[in-house]
């Protein structure tokens, strides 16, 4: 077997990736950085994101409204810390992503121009017109050239983390282009794999959004964190979950139901709600308005299309000039996949699942409970989100933690053990595994189209915008059954070359670990909290959940809960209120 070795290897090249291996180089240009992507960073998820990043930069805002914004919409699952750490140096990461070449988009006068954002109180979103995350991660890899001590591993796909005597000493990937399976020993690990929304059917997620980075985590011993909490956007189109960003009613844009009306008056969005109609009520926090929509379609209030109940996303009176200006990828949206120009007509939208609060249990820094091993992004749970992310705050957490996790990473590389044998009797043996339970396998009657379509329509079921107990035990045993179906499952295609099969059935295997977590964590927590709604336990419950659910892969492969206190540091839990 082929061996590669670096200081630092980082999997996964968006926005947390390449903003960690940056702070690598510049923390110690000495070291050698590995960047590990299964796509061609620029292909990475963050490219989708639209809407803009949220930083104090205007006056009249401040850090403690920021934090504040942040805990109350997390519903006070959020480590204080954490989000105090955040808000400061969420500025200072913006500013120098400008300097790096990000287009913010501007007002007249020459300054950042900022927009709403829901479950903000103020305005402090930066935006590059509706084209956000592709101008940000456009600028990151950008600066990611200019250092020769990053070596990229394009089109890579990592299958194993190596690890010995409780430490991460780099992982087993296979380039998908030759389908050569090599050992990349690492003095130190960081994990910006991205979210895992593929494992529901309906998601603005890309198709590349698996959980492959919790899931290597895990299966090495690494608990994950609050997983039960995950977030669906209340504006995605039917079909494809492809996101209407919420800047589209940061400008103004309304909900409307079969009937014209805005509906998300009759709702409490986490404030009383004054008549006559506001303009921000749109503007409430995503698991307030999704869970909204389920009213109105219970209520039959809802429009009935082709690919289920869909609402109205208004934007017409914005007029084309608005929307040509602040929201150009929408009409662009609207018109390719749904030959709907908005500046005109109606957009239909649905509650799509969007993004995972929980992910890689991390402290403040980006450090597993595993040596040697960090993580950043959507991947990581660190926590500023807690039961509910505010959005705008996810941009910037890829540049404030993926530049903590690189520096904390680069720190520990220099001081390390030199890889083993044990470590690389263990890439022998993934390679083994690889080869005689996929690549070599013959036999075997289960599908994966068909097994992973089970587990996205049990997870829509069971684990989606609200929740019971019964739904969730039933979940949890039809998931177990699917893991034993998986070891029967059928691989017909044994080449080398881009084996998309063998890429698929490896996916499936880290969704499935995943889902489990999801929904054992969300079995234990009996309250609700955020966008983990029990309809059996309406209420949140501080006394017992004012915690974080920690899950841990057991040697049988089944999921085991424990719970860790949230940190505390200035706002003790209150109301949940938003607008105040």
């Amino acid at each position: 077997m082929d061996v590669s070795s670096h200081d630092v290897l980082l999997v996964g090249g968006g926005g947390a990736g390449l903003r960690a291996a940056i702070a690598v180089a510049e923390l110690n240009p000495k070291l050698s950085v590995a960047v590990v992507s299964k796509v061609y960073p620029m292909r990475s998820h963050t490219v989708s994101a639209e809407g803009g990043a949220a930083a104090v930069i205007k006056p009249g805002d401040s850090l403690e409204d920021h934090a504040y914004d942040t805990i109350s919409g997390g519903d006070w699952l959020s480590d204080q810390d954490a989000v105090e750490a955040f808000v400061k140096e969420a500025p200072e990461e913006m500013l120098r992503l400008e300097h790096w070449g990000c287009p913010w988009s501007r007002e007249p006068d020459g300054h950042i121009a900022v927009r709403p954002f829901g479950g903000m109180k103020k305005e402090r979103t930066w935006f590059a017109a509706d084209k956000t995350g592709f101008h940000m991660l456009h600028a990151l890899f950008q600066t990611s050239l200019k250092y020769g001590a990053i070596t990229r591993y394009d089109e890579w796909f990592v299958s194993r983390l190596l690890e010995d005597d409780g430490r991460v000493q780099g992982a087993v990937a296979i380039d998908l282009m030759s389908g050569k399976i090599q050992a990349i020993t690492a003095k130190a690990v960081i994990l910006c794999t991205g979210g895992c929304g593929r494992v529901f059917p309906f998601t603005t997620n890309a198709n590349i959004k698996n959980g492959d980075g919790m899931a290597l985590a895990y299966r090495a011993g690494g608990p994950l964190k609050d997983m039960e909490f995950v977030q669906y956007h209340p504006t995605g189109l039917p079909f494809t979950g492809i996101l209407i960003t919420e800047a589209a009613r940061a400008e103004g844009g309304f909900l409307l139901n079969k009937d014209g009306y805005r509906y998300l008056q009759d709702y409490d969005l986490g404030k009383p709600q004054p008549k006559p109609v506001l303009r921000s009520m749109e503007l409430g926090p995503r698991d307030r308005l999704s869970q909204a929509f389920v009213k109105e379609q219970e209520k039959g209030r809802t429009i009935e299309g082709p690919y289920g109940s869909v609402v109205h996303l208004d934007l017409r009176h914005l007029g084309e000039k608005v929307i040509n200006t602040k929201l150009p990828f929408v009409r662009e949206l609207c018109l390719k996949y749904e030959n709907i120009d908005p500046v005109k007509e109606l957009i239909p939208v649905r509650p799509v699942v969007h993004y995972m609060m929980g992910g890689v249990h991390t402290d403040i820094n980006g450090a597993t409970p595993l040596r040697g091993l960090f993580a950043a992004g959507e991947v990581a749970c660190v926590s500023i989100n807690g039961a509910n992310r505010l959005g705008s705050n996810s941009l910037t957490e890829l540049l404030v933690f993926g530049a903590r996790a690189g520096r904390s990473a680069a720190a520990f590389a220099l001081e390390p053990p030199t890889p083993n044998g044990r470590v690389l009797a263990q890439a022998e043996d993934e390679k083994r595994r690889l080869e005689e339970q996929f690549l070599r396998k013959t036999g075997g009657r289960e599908s994966i189209a068909t097994l992973r379509e089970e587990m996205q329509k049990t997870m829509e079921k069971s684990a989606g915008i609200y929740r019971t107990g019964a739904w969730l035990a039933e979940a949890a045993a039809t998931l177990r059954r699917l893991q034993e179906r998986f070891r029967d499952v059928a691989m017909s295609d044994h080449s080398r070359t881009f084996n998309t099969e063998l890429t698929a059935a490896l996916e499936l295997s880290f969704m499935l670990d995943v889902a489990e977590a999801i929904v054992q964590s969300a079995l234990n927590r009996t309250e609700s909290r955020g966008s983990h709604q029990r309809t059996d336990f309406p209420k949140r419950d501080d006394g017992q959940f004012l915690a974080h659910s920690l899950v841990f892969h057991k040697k049988d492969g089944t999921p085991q809960v424990q719970y860790l206190p949230v940190t505390i540091t200035r706002w003790p839990p209150a109301e949940r209120v938003y607008g105040k």
